[in-house]
């Protein structure tokens, strides 16, 4: 069980500290990488998408207030194109003279989410049009509304812009606070894990897309697979119980041995005791 400190309470800090923790029988490759808007360090970005197995599909550089760091950038992502040809790179305009700088190669970061500035705040519908753009942040019928925008016919025949990805964290921190996204607004989900309540937050999200013929015909599920791992053999409680349901797993400590068997665990002093009454030597520590 993790706790927000009720008598400091921070939703963003407690998220964060979610997202740290080790979740049993799940792999969820990175595909995205955001940088921290309220606190940007281009080294330090570039060296954490180097440490990723895969090249992440869309990278989000950061958000550029001034020319100096359109520039900056924009020299930035030109330094990177050879190293992940693959990838997708976002730099996100807040200022005016951003549009001219930014090369067109590049896509745009279109601000939606809780960020100070918005994308409306320094530009106009003409200044995104005929480029790629990636909407960041926002509910979907607030996303379609922006593509509407972006993409309709104009009396002056502006080329329409090309939305290339989309994304919102809503569903995941929310799901904290007992709640999932639905096409008629947030509902109470008490009764449901919190696997549960992002899924079916994202399921909703599917359908609102697919109802207005936006959905890609290949998603990572697809490409990649699902993220959950099933067990490739039984996995049993320490007394003895075969556990079938993948949610009982989540708290577990799972604990491969030499001799096949496979154990989870309620705590450590569990592990330890069984462990050394039956002279089990563990091959493969699957959750610490």
């Amino acid at each position: 069980m993790v706790d927000n400190d009720f008598r400091d309470p921070d939703a963003d800090r407690y998220v964060a500290r979610i997202r740290e923790l080790p979740f049993a029988n799940v792999e969820t490759p990175v595909l995205m990488v955001d940088n921290d808007f309220r606190d940007p360090d281009a080294d330090r970005y570039v060296a954490r998408i180097r440490e990723l197995p895969e090249q992440p599909w869309v990278c989000v550089l950061g958000d550029v207030t001034t020319p100096e760091q359109a520039r900056d950038y924009t020299r930035l992502a030109r330094s990177l194109v050879d190293e992940f040809p693959t990838t997708e790179f976002v730099i996100v305009p807040k200022c005016p003279e951003a549009f001219e700088i930014i090369d067109k190669q590049f896509v745009l970061g279109y601000s939606m989410g809780y960020s100070d500035i918005q994308a409306t705040d320094v530009s106009t519908i003409n200044d995104w049009r005929g480029r790629r753009i990636h909407l960041l942040g926002a509910s979907p019928p607030k996303q379609f509304a922006a593509i509407q925008r972006l993409t309709q016919p104009t009396i002056t025949d502006e080329p329409p812009a090309d939305i290339v990805g989309l994304d919102w964290n809503g569903p995941q921190r929310v799901a904290y606070l007992g709640e999932y996204w639905t096409r008629n607004g947030w509902q109470a989900a008490d009764h449901l894990s919190i696997r549960e309540t992002v899924r079916k937050s994202l399921l909703e999200m599917r359908t609102f897309w697919e109802k207005r013929g936006v959905w890609p015909a290949e998603t990572p599920r697809e490409n990649i697979g699902a993220a959950v791992r099933k067990p490739d053999g039984p996995v049993f409680a320490a007394n003895g119980e075969t556990i079938r349901n993948r949610e009982a797993l989540e708290d577990a400590i799972v604990v491969d041995y030499e001799s096949g068997q496979t154990l989870a665990y309620r705590s450590e002093t569990e592990r330890a005791y069984v462990e050394y009454r039956a002279g089990l030597t563990r091959r493969d520590i699957r959750r610490e």
